[in-house]
């Protein structure tokens, strides 16, 4: 399921779960049913993919969907941007002590895209539809530049929107407090431990209660051209959710 490499380039892979009733975007329930977060699961991944299209418009990057567990492969049928690859991130593979839960997928991510032969691997959330694509297409030239690096999009609840390796560096994944906000500071402080040189993108935020779908919603109602997140824009005002002024 894996396109065919692209030496050099840089793979961004969403970490996604299928768009499946109940099982996605749980955060946002009671605010929205669990077939309602289903669609809006599903609008996500369209437009995060259709984002990462946009920037390998400007740089050589290749989209992915990183999915678990595995079988569920056709349920993101029509859902994601033409070319989109699918890989499984499981997190099954043996791992180093210390890495542990999502920690896990995201490093299993990482490594099957690197040893691809892509010359770096970005995992992304699949939460934040409203991403500027500036901030994908300078993650992929900051990558592209010699010298070992990482990329880190910090959100604003504490955790990270991006993070971006050359090397499957385990210890950026190792002893790390999973959904706290923490994440950004401890992987930071991971960085710095085995002297990685780590560059920091604007934070942004996920989308994953009902706060931020609100916030989200608002973002939305001021874009009148719909060129933001246009596929969750529809299914907001599908859903009655989103109501645009004229003009």
């Amino acid at each position: 399921m894996m396109n065919k490499t692209l030496t050099g380039a840089c793979a961004i892979a969403v970490m996604a779960k299928a768009p499946q009733a109940g099982r996605c975007k749980t955060r946002l329930m009671p605010r929205l049913s669990p077939e309602q977060a289903a669609g809006l699961s599903a609008a996500f991944l369209r437009d995060i993919t259709e984002n990462i299209a946009a920037a390998a418009r400007t740089e050589r990057i290749e989209g992915f969907i990183a999915y678990a567990p595995a079988g569920l492969e056709f349920l993101f049928d029509g859902h994601l941007a033409a070319g989109t690859g699918l890989i499984l991130a499981d997190g099954a593979p043996p791992m180093p002590c210390g890495v542990t839960g999502f920690g896990r997928c995201l490093l299993h991510a990482i490594e099957t895209l690197l040893n691809a032969g892509y010359g770096a691997a970005v995992v992304l959330n699949s939460d934040s539809p409203t991403l500027p694509t500036d901030c994908l297409a300078r993650t992929a030239a900051l990558l592209a530049a010699p010298g070992d690096r990482a990329v880190l999009g910090p959100a604003e609840d504490g955790g990270y929107y991006l993070l971006g390796l050359k090397q499957a560096h385990a210890h950026m994944f190792t002893d790390i407090t999973w959904s706290s906000e923490h994440v950004a500071a401890q992987t930071r402080a991971r960085a710095a431990e085995i002297g990685l040189d780590l560059v920091e993108l604007p934070p942004w935020y996920d989308v994953d209660d009902a706060d931020a779908l609100a916030r989200l919603i608002n973002d939305l109602h001021q874009d009148h051209a719909s060129t933001t997140a246009p596929a969750t824009a529809r299914w907001l005002e599908a859903a009655c959710l989103l109501a645009r002024q004229d003009g």
